[in-house]
């Protein structure tokens, strides 16, 4: 998502599940006002897709590393970035104002080229993975 290539997806493989959520601090209505927004994240492709879906002007950096810490700094508004339980976000003292900025789970993906030459190679690994996949369940 973030890179923006070009690519199929065969098939969900149902683990790692998480999401891109947008978050700030516990006191911030950030939807009020006409400000543009300042979003700090590791994601800016994955968040600028998100605010243009919405409509919304915004003011992105890209931070590595701990990102929670940009609200608390007062270097941004909020953050996007993956989140798995929250625990990250609560220890930092930031909420989740948004927790459908996009789904993330391990997916099995082929470029066209591979797709196109490794055919029936492809279909046939993705098959035995979906059966094993529903062994698991």
């Amino acid at each position: 998502m973030e890179n923006g290539r070009s690519f199929y997806e065969i098939l969900d493989l149902g683990f790692g599940k998480c999401r891109f959520a947008l978050a700030g601090k516990k006191d911030l209505d950030f939807f009020s006002g006409y400000e543009a927004r300042t979003i700090a994240t590791k994601y800016p492709n994955v968040t600028r897709s998100f605010f243009e879906g919405k409509g919304m002007d915004i003011r992105v950096i890209k931070i590595e590393g701990s990102v929670e810490l940009a609200p608390l700094l007062g270097l941004a508004d909020a953050i996007v970035d993956i989140v798995e339980t929250g625990s990250t976000l609560k220890e930092n003292g930031l909420v989740i104002i948004e927790d459908n900025v996009a789904p993330i789970s391990a997916r099995l993906i082929a470029n066209s080229a591979s797709l196109k030459l490794r055919k029936s190679e492809i279909e046939e690994l993705a098959d035995k993975m979906e059966t094993e996949r529903k062994k698991m369940q």
